[in-house]
């Protein structure tokens, strides 16, 4: 499928894209601001290395959760482009 001078296909294009926009920020969201602060006295009965789990998520969960999405975000785009014939030839 090409986006040159197809509209549909663009639309389709940044529908896909935007769908998955929101879910990486949404799972994000629920990462760094649910787990490490609406759930932190929870999760902070958990102990894992002798550190309470709400604590972990707070300080540094969310931040290693980012980087993951950085990486899912990266290969999700990476199969859409592909999908929709925009990828750069290697």
């Amino acid at each position: 499928m090409n986006l040159d001078n197809n509209s549909s296909a663009k639309a389709a294009y940044w529908k896909e894209n935007i769908r998955l926009i929101i879910t990486l920020l949404v799972v994000w969201f629920v990462v760094s601001f649910g787990f490490g602060i609406l759930l932190v006295d929870v999760l902070n009965q958990i102990k894992i290395f002798g550190y309470k789990l709400g604590f972990w998520f707070a300080q540094q969960g969310s931040i290693y959760c980012f980087v993951v999405l950085i990486f899912v975000y990266t290969r999700k785009m990476e199969a859409l482009d592909r999908k929709y014939n925009l990828h750069e030839d290697e």
